[in-house]
């Protein structure tokens, strides 16, 4: 029997791995490829093409899309394509030029870059596989991220999200504007993410000096918790967090 979600704690293994073992709900056993194939067979077809599906957090984010209207955005953790449709969808619609979904598993990347042309999308959204961080400065080194991510999203392998925003920030990646979205902040929660993000230059500058690896710690976040749902029912949050700008 699963185990209810208030037992889930922060960093259960959700690795990529084809298991997925202990992460509401199972991966990677095969209903990804079948979803493509209930899509691709689906009688209305015609009439789901360029018309992606909306999730039940989605609002949050595809309003802040719409507000800030980004030109660049990131989004760590694709899976097979739902938020990357979405929110490439929203950016597009927002003026927006290029968004990037780095996705580690490369059959769950395979079912997201079919679904972006079913959406019709492939002007905007491209799919790389690849780890966060080695996807990322693929990215940068190509100059395809431009002088700075205007909005990350990270949705990936959790313990991961605190490391990868350091090399973001150690890129450059990250000036007044930005805006990072992390998801999954309850479920199963980032006490890691959120302590960094929230700390001020000032604790941030005295563990540098302590020798904990930092990114730059001179920009400065400001952010809030938003409690938001899991598509079946479970009670998550996200974190949103903007940079304000570099300490002097």
């Amino acid at each position: 029997m699963a185990a209810a979600a208030s037992e889930y704690k922060p960093y259960k293994p959700w690795e990529v791995d084809g298991k997925f073992e202990g992460a509401p709900p199972p991966f990677g056993d095969g209903r990804e490829v079948a979803l493509l194939d209930y899509v691709y067979n689906h009688p209305e077809l015609d009439q789901m093409r360029g018309n992606p599906t909306n999730q039940l957090k989605g609002a949050i984010i595809t309003e802040l899309i719409a507000k800030h209207r980004p030109a660049v955005m990131l989004e760590l953790g694709g899976y097979i394509g739902y938020s990357t449709n979405l929110f490439g969808g929203a950016l597009k619609q927002a003026g927006g030029s290029r968004f990037f979904s780095v996705e580690m598993n490369p059959l769950f990347a395979v079912v997201a870059a079919s679904l972006i042309d079913l959406a019709s999308f492939r002007d905007t959204v491209r799919v790389v596989v690849s780890s966060g961080a080695e996807g990322t400065q693929r990215l940068h080194d190509e100059g395809s991220l431009g002088t700075q991510v205007d909005v990350a999203f990270f949705d990936h392998h959790k313990p991961s999200y605190t490391k990868d925003l350091k090399l973001y920030e150690l890129l450059g990646l990250i000036g007044k504007g930005t805006v990072l979205v992390a998801d999954n902040m309850i479920l199963p929660g980032n006490l890691e993410y959120a302590a960094y993000v929230r700390a001020s230059v000032a604790d941030k500058l005295q563990k540098a000096a302590g020798g904990e690896e930092t990114g730059n710690p001179n920009l400065e976040y400001v952010g809030r918790f938003v409690p938001s749902y899991e598509p079946r029912g479970e009670q998550d949050a996200i974190e949103i967090t903007e940079c304000t700008g570099i300490a002097a």
